[in-house]
């Protein structure tokens, strides 16, 4: 039976009067999958509650933010806590340098951490801060990579921009784009080449060291340290945009996990605690070229926000090891009865993987790079999202997302979830 959404669908109608596709952020419209985006009206734990009174097991989990679930207690008091001192300052505080502290002692690649707003202002700052560094000007990123929506790096972007098949955006200048230039993730051959023709004028390489917006595709053995040895060798910078994977993967990120270590790193999403925080960080000779202390300017007013410090500094001391293990094993029960539950309707999907955080491809194919993305069915992912939310589940409303567990999630959960894929799966086979 499909949940009640009158009201909802009210809520959108309203929204669409206002707000440009009734949505603040273009994936939540379900352009990809159809039907009309649910408003949510309150969450706790691993499930929300929309303003239809349905309760969803929730795998999107505010696109990543919230390994240890929505709303957790000491996260919560955290926050509340600190608001009660004061919401903003616009000058230091402490907590902000107790952040920083935490950051740098679990990212190899961070000795020193400013704080932002947003992914996106956090891998723009750092690009500008590597073409200061290095005075070149080319930025190298990998197609199907989303590294926020700042005019240089939306060149076959992933994300919303491939959910909506936008190849680039109107708006973004020839100029902007023209010092972008775009390799195939995991092709060998193509980052030696495109060093071999612009290696003098290449600034910094940038990409997701797990590629988590055209789904979850891994980086093949040996590629991230072929991008350490090439940008070593050519005097440019290594930039992970870890925004996604970083304190999510593992505590030290992709980069901590991969024994590789970049030049900078973007963090985002997990480091707010769910609050609009995000930072960059990397080697302190590079780092203090930022101003005041050095001529590459950044600011903002609402940086390192007292509340989103709060919150975040409260769930990274919550995510140690025993965190990490408790994650791994909800995936590996989820991912594990999904591919049954697949295999037993005989419809042929890859889950990929990095540690708990995965997705799920409509293909027979490994995908390796955006074109296997692209080519996966994506179609039949939006009858799946649809078959999965009759049964109460909130998947990603796009095949180009990463799915997230977190500590909250119950075997309950996690079983309820398998059993409803098993009877969408069955749903689909043999559909066109």
């Amino acid at each position: 039976m499909t949940p009640d959404d009158r009201a909802s669908r009210e809520v959108h109608e309203r929204a669409c009067r206002v707000v440009p596709g009734g949505v603040n952020s273009p994936v939540r419209a379900f352009g990809a999958v159809g039907g009309t985006p649910r408003a949510v009206a309150s969450a706790h734990g691993a499930h929300l509650t929309d303003v239809d009174g349905n309760t969803l097991v929730d795998y999107v989990m505010s696109w990543g933010p919230l390994p240890l679930g929505h709303a957790h207690p000491q996260v919560a008091d955290a926050a509340r806590d600190a608001l009660e001192r004061g919401s903003s300052f616009g000058a230091p505080t402490a907590a902000e340098v107790a952040l920083a502290e935490e950051i740098a002692g679990a990212v190899p690649a961070v000795e020193m951490v400013r704080c932002v707003s947003s992914g996106t202002e956090a891998v723009m700052s750092a690009v500008r801060l590597a073409r200061g560094a290095t005075g070149r000007d080319k930025v190298v990123k990998f197609a199907g990579h989303y590294h926020g929506h700042s005019d240089a790096l939306l060149a076959d972007a992933g994300s919303g921009v491939a959910t909506l098949g936008i190849p680039g955006s109107p708006g973004v200048t020839a100029g902007a784009a023209r010092d972008t230039l775009v390799v195939a993730w995991n092709d060998r051959a193509g980052v030696e080449g495109v060093f071999a023709e612009h290696g003098d004028d290449i600034a910094v390489v940038v990409c997701e060291p797990v590629a988590a917006n055209m789904g979850v595709v891994p980086a093949e053995p040996g590629f991230l340290a072929l991008l350490r040895e090439v940008t070593a060798r050519h005097g440019a910078l290594l930039l992970f945009d870890e925004v996604m994977t970083g304190f999510r993967v593992a505590r030290g990120g992709e980069g901590g996990r991969s024994g590789v270590v970049p030049d900078l790193v973007a963090l985002g999403k997990v480091v707010g605690g769910g609050f609009p925080l995000a930072a960059f960080g990397g080697r302190a000779e590079v780092m203090g070229l930022l101003a005041p202390a050095g001529p590459v300017y950044q600011a903002g007013t609402l940086s390192g926000n007292p509340v989103a410090v709060a919150a975040g500094l409260a769930q990274l001391r919550l995510l140690d090891a025993g965190a990490y293990a408790g994650l791994q094993r909800r995936a590996d029960r989820l991912v594990g009865g999904l591919e049954k539950a697949f295999a037993g309707a005989g419809v042929p999907v890859r889950i990929q993987r990095a540690a708990s955080l995965f997705s799920v491809f409509f293909t027979d194919r490994p995908v390796r790079d955006y074109a296997g993305a692209r080519a996966a069915d994506h179609g039949r992912y939006a009858r799946f999202f649809h078959g999965m939310l009759e049964s109460g589940v909130y998947l990603p409303p796009s095949g180009y997302e990463a799915l997230f567990l977190s500590l909250a999630h119950t075997d309950d959960d996690i079983d309820r979830t398998v059993e409803a894929a098993g009877r969408a799966a069955h749903d689909l086979r043999g559909a066109p």
